[in-house]
């Protein structure tokens, strides 16, 4: 209910804005870059310590493509009942909709990709460290929300922070797909933010999201195994569909963020999981957490906050 009147407070804000300008409103007046809202803070605070989560579950499972499958597929089933009880978003947030599901199966392939050549401990800070400079940047000129002077310093830190990351000996050659799967990430965050404002209905649009996003995965698992879905009864496929609610619980929250705070605001705060990602690795999956890494992880962490607060 909180959720809900917040976000009707926002879109009656935007009314009343366009309806002041006969010649139409700017990008910038149309999705107005204000203070992130403190329930967004803590929904997109939530989103991080959940994708740190389910991203070490997916590293530490032994066939990760089959992993991601089953997660996609768990997670479509947990949105489908509220899928049906919001019943189906409005016409303009169909376009949105249905290019971020292309995004977001890019985004699966890509990250299990990059987790066969690198450890959650790099592949996780380079993919997601770089996602709030992306997010800022095509926000800035797709939507028109401003890049202001602290928001400059986020970026740097930022990019000092992969740098450094990417300077390690070792996983070097999850560079390349570390950050394409960044690309899908910045791509599938700002689709998002447009779909779920034009929906007003956030957690309706998240929920078609993740439904729309599991078949692609089972029918690219089917072309490739030969079988829709690995052996079910299994503790790695378990794993794996708890980790595809979490995953569920995750984006849903940074949906309903992105429909009431800027985009590149909660796109950083989210990113700041780069740390628990790399306390996940040290403690449970026996990677190293070296000065360097986690010098690098601290940079980026902090470079995301100073573009969240920046918006």
């Amino acid at each position: 209910m909180i959720i809900n009147h917040a976000i009707r407070q926002y879109y009656s804000f935007v009314t009343v804005r366009e309806c002041a300008h006969v010649l139409g409103p700017s990008p910038n007046e149309r999705f107005p870059v204000t203070n992130i809202p403190l329930f967004a803070v803590l929904l997109a605070l939530t989103a991080a310590l959940l994708h740190a989560v389910w991203n070490a579950m997916l590293r530490a499972g032994g066939d990760r493509f089959s992993a991601i499958v089953v997660m996609s597929a768990a997670s479509s089933l947990a949105a489908l009942p509220w899928a049906l009880i919001v019943g189906v978003p409005v016409a303009a947030a169909w376009p949105m909709l249905l290019i971020s599901a292309v995004l977001h199966v890019g985004y699966n392939l890509a990250l299990v990709w990059a987790y066969r050549h690198g450890e959650l401990g790099q592949v996780y800070p380079l993919a997601r460290g770089a996602a709030p400079l992306l997010v800022t940047l095509s926000a800035a000129i797709f939507v028109g929300e401003h890049l202001p002077t602290a928001a400059l310093l986020g970026i740097c830190l930022v990019s000092v922070g992969i740098l450094g990351l990417a300077g390690a000996k070792t996983g070097r050659a999850a560079l390349v797909p570390a950050f394409v799967t960044s690309l899908f990430i910045a791509g599938y965050t700002v689709t998002d933010g447009l779909g779920a404002r034009a929906s007003v209905d956030p957690t309706g649009y998240a929920a078609w999201l993740f439904v729309l996003d599991g078949l692609p995965m089972l029918l690219i698992h089917r072309v490739q195994r030969g079988r829709f879905l690995p052996p079910i009864l299994t503790r790695e496929t378990a794993k794996a569909a708890a980790g595809g609610v979490v995953s569920l619980l995750a984006y849903g929250l940074v949906i309903v963020a992105v429909a009431v705070a800027p985009m590149g605001a909660v796109s950083a705060l989210r990113e700041t999981s780069v740390l628990v990602a790399a306390l996940l690795g040290r403690f449970f999956l026996g990677e190293r957490l070296t000065g360097r890494r986690l010098a690098g992880c601290s940079l980026v962490a902090i470079g995301a906050v100073c573009l969240g607060f920046a918006a």
